[in-house]
């Protein structure tokens, strides 16, 4: 009525089969006795080669029953010439089972020697990889410097081109001016001016903008007529005057109105 847990498992507590103890009568050979060379993980349970086996003892048996007796020569001679006979059988049944073995080994090894190749050409791929991503790499910083030494020789002709002449020209402060592209709205930061350093002095810290306190001083500050708005009714047009007739206006207002429908 009580339960166990344990530790392992069954499989990792299982054991080989049990074989128990076993006598043989005098005068007996059990055929059974033939596979007592077989164990559990090392022939057992028994597969085809293990079935080959078995039946390839009990025609040897049966064959060592049919031999002759020893007894004159010419059953000498017959026994020898069928021992003869059985061991080039012998001799043919190892030869297939070694052209056997040797086939195996020869899948094995070639699908070793594919893989081999398989794992070779993605090396040499990736390698050949790497080598054309260098060779791009250097191709494009090879085009960007060749492109940054065209704009600054551009650059350079354009200057010379202005002043042919190799005379001091002065600073037009007008035209600077006048012009939006110039050093003066734009300057260039190659020429040694960042227009974003110290931007930071330029924004306006206000203590009645920038805190809750100041807000409300400034609020508290305000005349009444900020913060509260009065709206005072449009008065209505008059169309007529004071004696009665209609104004020129009224009448061409009615006149557009009856023309628009």
């Amino acid at each position: 009525t009580l339960g166990t847990q344990t530790d392992y498992r069954d499989g990792e507590a299982q054991t080989d089969p049990y074989s128990p103890e076993y006598v043989v009568p005098s005068g007996s050979v059990p055929e059974l006795l033939t596979l007592a060379t077989l164990t559990w993980g090392r022939g057992l349970p028994a597969g085809l080669v293990e079935v080959e086996m078995i039946e390839r003892a009990r025609e040897k048996r049966a064959w060592e029953a049919t031999l002759p007796a020893m007894d004159n020569a010419s059953h000498i001679a017959e026994r020898r010439k069928m021992m003869e006979d059985m061991e080039r059988k012998e001799w043919a049944f190892r030869e297939q089972e070694i052209e056997k073995l040797q086939e195996v080994r020869l899948e094995v090894l070639k699908k070793l020697l594919r893989r081999r190749e398989e794992n070779q050409n993605e090396l040499d791929a990736k390698r050949l990889d790497d080598h054309w991503q260098n060779h791009q790499k250097a191709k494009e910083e090879k085009i960007k410097k060749i492109q940054h030494d065209c704009a600054l020789m551009l650059r350079k002709l354009i200057a010379k081109r202005k002043n042919v002449m190799g005379k001091l020209e002065r600073r037009d402060i007008i035209k600077e001016y006048t012009d939006f592209a110039s050093q003066t709205y734009a300057p260039l930061s190659r020429i040694g001016y960042f227009p974003d350093n110290h931007s930071e002095r330029y924004v306006v810290k206000n203590f009645y903008l920038n805190t809750f306190a100041g807000l409300c001083e400034l609020e508290a500050s305000l005349p009444d007529s900020v913060t509260r708005v009065e709206i005072k009714a449009p008065k209505p047009k008059y169309t007529t005057t004071k004696t009665g007739f209609i104004k020129r206006s009224a009448r061409l207002e009615v006149e557009l109105a009856q023309v628009h429908q």
